[in-house]
């Protein structure tokens, strides 16, 4: 049930999803991977809306470089490590929500296990090694994955449902090279907001996912195209006989 401060403080989202909806991002959980250029619009707006319990992982600790685009960090926090930094903001922002962080990296040993019973992973990552575990676990878990990456003033976001979808590695069979990527604070925003009405989309069940859709957006141009993706059906993650029989098909709920 809502707080009556719950009320007042959704009142303009319970106009568009009802009370139903707004108990559904509620009872929700959502795993954060990542606190800086995606992660810190992705958790604000996500803690704003209601999302009942956020997971946020992260590793490092707040640089001056990190601040043209790191929206949850201040110059104070300079030195602090980011979940810290982020937990603070969060929690004060809206103190009716549950907020968790982990100060950890994450690889192939710890992952599903951080992601615990979260009901879906947002993807806000700056590297594409991390990205394929994180795929790898929601695939395993059956929920869903909400992709998003950038790269200077052009970005990209799709939705993978395990079973319905693509996944990350059909989209993508090998991972760029790395390298320092320049980035301004904008890019990470707008597709922080696309991932972000993408979790919340998928919780309330309304309208249409980004799912077997690559949205891309270039920044330099103020353009926005859509890519239509379908699954590798030799993809080594998400195609092999093992993971197809682990994986349920969603049902379409209006997707």
């Amino acid at each position: 049930m809502l707080l009556p401060r719950e009320l007042d403080r959704y009142a303009r989202q319970v106009l568009l999803f009802g009370e139903e909806g707004q108990e559904k991002l509620k009872k929700s959980h959502i795993f954060i991977a990542g606190a800086g250029g995606l992660g810190s619009p992705v958790s604000y707006y996500l803690a704003a809306a209601g999302i009942g319990t956020i997971t946020l992982v992260d590793r490092d600790v707040v640089e001056q470089t990190n601040l043209n685009r790191q929206i949850l960090h201040f110059d104070e926090d300079i030195g602090k490590k980011k979940v810290r930094s982020a937990e603070d903001k969060l929690s004060r922002l809206n103190p009716d929500i549950t907020v968790r962080v982990i100060d950890a990296t994450l690889d192939e040993t710890n992952t599903a296990r951080l992601v615990g019973t979260a009901n879906g992973i947002v993807d806000a990552m700056d590297n594409f090694p991390t990205r394929y575990i994180l795929n790898n676990v929601a695939l395993m878990k059956n929920i869903p994955f909400f992709h998003g990456a950038v790269r200077g003033l052009y970005g990209q976001a799709t939705t993978i449902v395990p079973g319905c979808t693509p996944c990350l590695r059909c989209l993508f069979p090998k991972a760029p090279p790395k390298e320092l990527f320049p980035v301004v604070g904008v890019t990470p925003g707008l597709i922080a907001m696309v991932q972000s009405t993408e979790v919340i989309k998928y919780f309330v069940n309304e309208g249409r996912l980004l799912t077997n859709r690559l949205f891309l957006w270039d920044g330099l141009e103020s353009r926005t195209e859509e890519l239509e993706v379908a699954r590798n059906l030799s993809c080594p993650d998400c195609s092999t006989p093992s993971q197809q029989e682990e994986n349920k098909v969603y049902p379409e709920m209006k997707r």
